[in-house]
Order: structure tokens, then C-alpha cells, then sequence
């Protein structure tokens, strides 16, 4: 199922964002390092326009190394796009973005003029963290639920850079529905705006095929079950996850495949490569051409239907 999520501040958001944009220089859009797609907002690259973009991975801790290094290389194949993982557990790693936003930004030396960028990024992917580390103060509210930040701020970084931040912004509908369940399994989305049941079949389908081994080692599995319903059925049945007569109670096993891999105690996984992206972005260009053909075709219908009607009278 498509998701459709967009609450008011976020309609707010958007109309704020494009009136501050001309003055922008830079835009910093944080990505989830495991879904890196799915977390990308295609109205960043709309509101940015030919601007210089820095897209920084956040949470690669928790994302498989070698398919971030693929997705570092995939994204910079965008004209002014450079791609960075991080991770907030490593406040070295953000303190070094001012550095990279002078190159991308040349000033003049002994210029007085700051170099004005905008930070962006969909709800619970770590932007406040980032914002804060590189404050060296607590600026903007943090919490593990999505859509924490509210509004827009300015913060005078004090070392050249302004930096805008901006309430996180989904858009107004998911239309790609394996990105709207990747996102419901990161957290991104909050866990009562979907089934919680079919967020981890869809979670279990993915690891059995792509990560078995770590299944395996974290749930203390003796063989590898066939199918995405079994798999989560023996994790509750391990976790003790048990209702009367012995039934597995589902939502407490979604319970623990969904935290346990948001907390990497399954290992790091990510869940999508460049490739499926690629695959995907075509699939939903063609989905979408063919709604607007049919909406094109009722709408020929109803005028031909309104034409005979007139006629007739």
C-alpha cells in the first residue's frame, strides 16, 4: 500500500522553504544510510534547483558498509551532488562538514560574507543531532519519533556558515510501496500509520533473501525457514512470543525482528542498493504514466457522456 502522510506543518513547511531558497547557497540533505532512496525526498531536488548539494548518509552504522560505498558513488553521478556516510555515534565525523561546504562554496579570502545553506531530510533521520554537533549546543529538539521539529530556524554557526534548518518533510505520498514499507521499517514512519504485522513479513522477506546468515546467528535459528510468515513465527516462538494453546502472537514477534534491527542488534543491513533503485524508479514512472493515462481517459469519457446528454436535450 502507498502511504499518505503529510500532516499540515509539513504543507507549511514546504511553502516556507521555497521562499527562503533564493537566498540559500548550499543544500545539506540527511539521508537514512540504509534506505537511501527511500529516505530521499524528490522534492529536495525540485526545490534546490542547480544548487550545490551535500548528501549525507546518517545512521551508517547500521547499514551495510560495502552497499553504502556503492550508494556514495551512485549518488554523486548527480551534477553537484557529493555523498558522505556518517554516523552521530562519531561527532568527528559531522564537525568536518563546515570544511566540506567552503569547498563546494568557494569564498573569497577575507570575505565577511557567510556561506548560507539549508538542512533537509525526512522526519526521525537525525537531522537535530547533526544540527546540534555542529552547534556544539543543543539547538534543536531530538526524539525517536518522527516529525519532531516543527519549524523553521536560523543558526549562525559561527565559523562562516548559516545554517536554515527545516521541520522534516515527507512528501505529500509515497507512491513507490516498497519504499513506504522500507520506511515504515526504519521508523521513519510512525508504527501506527501502517499494519505492524506486514511491516515485518516485509522486513523478514527481504533478510531471508538478502542477509540468512545474520537471521540466523541473531534469532539462534537451527535451519533457515522457506517462507517470511515461518521466519516470523519461529522468531516468536524463540522470543516466547506465545498466546493461549501455544499460538504465536504475531505483533509481539514483529515486535522483536523490528526493534532489534533498528537498533543493529541484527547486524548491519541495509535495506535496498542502488540497483533496486534504479529498477524502481522506472517501475513508478511507468505506474504513474498509466494513472494518468486512465484519468486522462475517464475525463474524455465523462466530457463525451456530458456532450450526448446536451444533444439529446
Amino acid at each position: 500500500m502507498a502511504i499518505q502522510w503529510y500532516p499540515g506543518h509539513m504543507h507549511k513547511a514546504r511553502k516556507e522553504i521555497e521562499k527562503v531558497m533564493p537566498q540559500i547557497d548550499l543544500v545539506i540533505e540527511v539521508l537514512d544510510a540504509r534506505i537511501p532512496y527511500s529516505s530521499e525526498n524528490p522534492m529536495v531536488a525540485q526545490l534546490r534547483g542547480d544548487r550545490p548539494c551535500i548528501k549525507l548518509l546518517n545512521k551508517s552504522d547500521l547499514a551495510d558498509p560495502e552497499i553504502t560505498a556503492r550508494w556514495i558513488e551512485y549518488l554523486e553521478q548527480e551534477q553537484g551532488v557529493k555523498a558522505q556516510a556518517i554516523t552521530t555515534l562519531q561527532p568527528g565525523m559531522v564537525k568536518k562538514l563546515p570544511d566540506l561546504c567552503r569547498k563546494l562554496v568557494p569564498i573569497e579570502e577575507g570575505s565577511v560574507k557567510n556561506i548560507r545553506t539549508m538542512i533537509m531530510g525526512i522526519p526521525n533521520v537525525g537531522k537535530s543531532t547533526i544540527i546540534n554537533l555542529l552547534a556544539g549546543r543543543v539547538i534543536a529538539k531530538t526524539g525517536n519519533e518522527p516529525a519532531v521539529t516543527k519549524t523553521q530556524q536560523r543558526i549562525n554557526l559561527n565559523n562562516g556558515i548559516v545554517l536554515s534548518d527545516t521541520p522534516g518533510i515527507l512528501w505529500p505520498k509515497v507512491d513507490n510501496e516498497a519504499s513506504s514499507y522500507r520506511l515504515a521499517v526504519t521508523g521513519a514512519i510512525k508504527d501506527t500509520a501502517m499494519e505492524y504485522d506486514e511491516v515485518a513479513l516485509f522486513a523478514c522477506e527481504y533478510f531471508l533473501n538478502a542477509y540468512p546468515e545474520a537471521m540466523l546467528e541473531r534469532f539462534n535459528l537451527p535451519e533457515l525457514p522457506q517462507s517470511d510468515i515461518e521466519l516470523l513465527e519461529e522468531i516468536g516462538r524463540r522470543r516466547g512470543a506465545l498466546r493461549a494453546g501455544g499460538r504465536v502472537d504475531l505483533h509481539k514477534a514483529s515486535e522483536a525482528v523490528l526493534h532489534d534491527y533498528r537498533s543493529g542488534k541484527i547486524g548491519q543491513l541495509s535495506l535496498e542498493t542502488p540497483e533496486m533503485a534504479a529498477a524502481e524508479k522506472i517501475e513508478v514512472a511507468q505506474m504513474l504514466a498509466e494513472k494518468e493515462a486512465e484519468k486522462a481517459r475517464r475525463k474524455e469519457e465523462m466530457k463525451l457522456k456530458h456532450s450526448g446528454k446536451r444533444h439529446q436535450g
